[in-house]
């Protein structure tokens, strides 16, 4: 028998019983849709989080203080020292180093012309904006200068500016946070959200004035930009290298980008992999479909296998004919299933934009792949219990 003959006999057969199979049909592309609907999430999750962590540049060093250790008894201690400005300025002279930004968070009430709100503050070094890759659209950054006397200057986010100063210009104006007055010398372009954080809804303000008004004696980060052409590890033991010999020992952490890209890729990955398995597990109800619909043929179609065998065809066309049937099902059943998300993914990027969903061909092929193999074992029992049959006994029945 052809392959052209295979098909023919295949569609007739799928055509014949076509209420059937089109319920088979449901059942898969239902499966088939949950499975690739979870996968495509996992995606867009995980290139969301890569594109998040990109956005500032993909060569940072991190370093933060504090260092746990375990000794043998099982007891940890947790070696916590100040990261100080002057190890900020001293991380400067690495060879390599483009920029660095000493770096302390908190929330402050900030105060102007009456009105007032709650919002994020950094402490930043006055490299912050080119180092972050900020903008400015009125006025100027923080300017370079001593970072142990640095003025009370402000930079605006600009959401924060519409907040508290409308349409006017806020430059030139004070701000009050926390009971300490900063002239507004900038307000920033709109940059957006950073792993939930609007860097649009924040103050900007010399590091050495956040540790004063959160009255911390150590930063909280130091984030350090480097050249492409400085390998990561020789970066890192020069950090370490040079931290170590300014407070005696190794009481702080370093991390580097490359490292926690790696760990959140390997995170989401398993999330996207774990997604795709559970809609997998709805696959299953196809496989019984297919299952209980093959068997109930074989009972029906018993004259038809017995005048295939009449005519000389053997137990191995007779069982292709059936296992074809089952992966044909499967394959149209995760066809349609497929069509059915990416006309949802193109809806959603339509009119939820921000929604992280990413259909790769991977998660396509693997889908329907899986519907095929599903389709095949569901369809090897009716399609043995079909080849066992007598070509006497068939027509004799009928």
């Amino acid at each position: 028998m052809k392959f052209l003959d295979y098909l023919r006999w295949i569609f007739r057969a799928l055509w014949m019983q076509r209420m059937r199979s089109a319920l088979t049909i449901v059942g898969f592309a239902i499966g088939i849709a949950a499975m690739v609907l979870l996968s495509s999430l996992g995606e867009g999750l995980r290139l969301f989080v890569i594109q998040e962590f990109t956005q500032f540049g993909s060569h940072i060093v991190a370093v933060t203080p504090g260092k746990t250790e375990t000794f043998g008894l099982g007891g940890i201690l947790n070696t916590t020292r100040p990261l100080s400005l002057e190890d900020a300025e001293a991380l400067e002279r690495i060879p390599g180093v483009e920029q660095v930004v000493p770096v302390v968070f908190g929330t402050a009430q900030i105060k102007a012309l009456g009105r007032s709100r709650y919002t994020e503050v950094a402490g930043v070094g006055a490299l912050a904006d080119k180092a972050w890759k900020l903008e400015v659209s009125q006025g100027s950054f923080l300017p370079v200068e001593d970072v142990h006397r640095a003025r009370a200057f402000a930079v605006l986010g600009s959401k924060l500016k519409q907040e508290l100063f409308g349409n006017t210009s806020p430059l030139g104006e004070f701000v009050h946070i926390g009971g300490n007055r900063f002239r507004v010398i900038g307000v920033m372009e709109p940059k957006g959200q950073f792993l939930g954080t609007d860097l649009d809804d924040m103050i900007y303000i010399p590091a050495n004035k956040g540790l004063q008004i959160f009255n911390r004696e150590s930063l909280m980060e130091v984030d350090i930009f480097y050249s492409p052409a400085v390998p990561t590890d020789r970066l890192t033991d020069n950090v370490k290298r040079l931290l170590i010999e300014r407070h005696g020992f190794e009481d702080f952490t370093i991390v580097t980008q490359d490292q926690m890209m790696a760990t959140m890729d390997n995170i989401l990955r398993i999330l996207k992999y774990a997604g795709g398995g559970l809609g997998a597990i709805s696959l299953l109800v196809g496989a019984v479909g297919i299952t209980t619909i093959l068997m109930i043929t074989v009972t029906e179609r018993t004259s038809e296998v017995g005048l295939l065998r009449a005519l000389g065809s053997t137990r191995g066309q007779v069982r292709n004919l059936f296992l074809g049937e089952a992966v044909m099902l499967g394959l149209i059943g995760g066809l349609a299933g497929v069509l059915a998300i990416a006309l949802l993914i193109v809806a959603v990027q339509l009119f939820v934009p921000a929604l992280p969903v990413a259909l790769k061909g991977e998660i396509v092929t693997v889908a329907l792949m899986a519907s095929m193999l599903i389709g095949l074992i569901a369809g090897v029992r009716p399609a043995l219990n079909a080849t066992r049959l007598s070509p006497i006994d068939a027509l004799r029945a009928e």
